[in-house]
């Protein structure tokens, strides 16, 4: 693994680690979800292994993010024609370590909700 795999497997464990405690699960409920290992999980979140394809759509599933935004972190762009890497409101937030997981959290509750009421 070369040392941008490295970080990307690091700041994607770190990730995972934000939305599964956000979420109020134990590596083992996120595991168990995801279908994976309680001992493999972990070391995802260390940023000790790249997972695949399969392992990030069943994170995605189990942690209700897009698969997308799992690949960002590795350097895998799922969309050809996409020539920049586009930060969203939502990772922005999820990366600011000047914030709290309680802030984060709600953060993302508000902007969600003004999200959902512009859809209406």
């Amino acid at each position: 693994m070369s040392d941008s795999e490295s970080a990307g497997s690091g700041a994607l464990g770190d990730f995972i680690r934000s939305q599964r405690k956000l979420a109020e699960l134990s590596q083992r409920e996120l595991a168990k979800l995801a279908d994976l290992s309680d001992a493999y999980l972990s070391q995802l979140e260390r940023g000790l292994h790249e997972p695949s394809v399969r392992v990030l759509h069943g994170l995605s599933g189990a942690l209700n993010v897009p698969a997308d935004r799992l690949m960002r972190f590795l350097g895998r762009n799922t969309d050809d024609d996409e020539t920049t890497d586009t930060v969203t409101t939502e990772s922005a937030i999820m990366l600011d370590d000047a914030l709290s997981d309680v802030q984060k959290q709600s953060l993302l509750d508000v902007y969600r909700s003004f999200i959902a009421a512009n859809q209406l």
